[in-house]
């Protein structure tokens, strides 16, 4: 080792720094929120859906949705895997006619929802078999 030189950094750890011997330190101590992701960008695939197979895009028409902030021209992610409960907002099918509204379920009566006052409560017989609820909107999308 003799006559060898050795470079050593200058830093030795951050106990003997203090906030103003760091400029660019960060006041609250947390780092960017995309720091997490810096290998690589955001999927939203991976954040927005959860069963791939039973997941479908739909383009919205129509504003009896738009109290629950699904509005005319809106992307809705709709998962057919999801069991629809009362309160959940469902893809619909009666009488042949696709349709989002809020399910309400009863004992013996099926109720479909709109969030705008300009569109009635559709009132649907519990063992009506013309009814069919074709999936839940688990997401929308709408430009802002």
């Amino acid at each position: 080792m003799e006559g060898e030189f050795f470079n050593e950094t200058s830093y030795r750890g951050t106990k003997k720094f203090s906030q103003q011997d760091v400029k660019t330190a960060d006041a609250t101590g947390f780092g960017a929120a995309a720091d997490d992701y810096m290998e690589r960008g955001i999927d939203l695939n991976e954040q927005l859906i959860r069963n791939k197979p039973a997941t479908f895009f739909m383009r919205v028409r129509g504003d009896a949705m738009t109290g629950a902030g699904i509005y005319d021209g809106d992307t809705i992610i709709v998962d057919r895997s999801i069991k629809a409960e009362s309160g959940k907002v469902v893809v619909g099918i009666l009488n042949g006619e696709m349709f989002i509204r809020r399910l309400e379920k009863t004992f013996n009566k099926v109720r479909l929802l709109s969030e705008n006052k300009k569109h009635a409560t559709i009132e649907v017989d519990a063992s009506c078999d013309s009814l069919g609820i074709w999936g839940v909107v688990t997401y929308g999308i709408h430009q802002v």
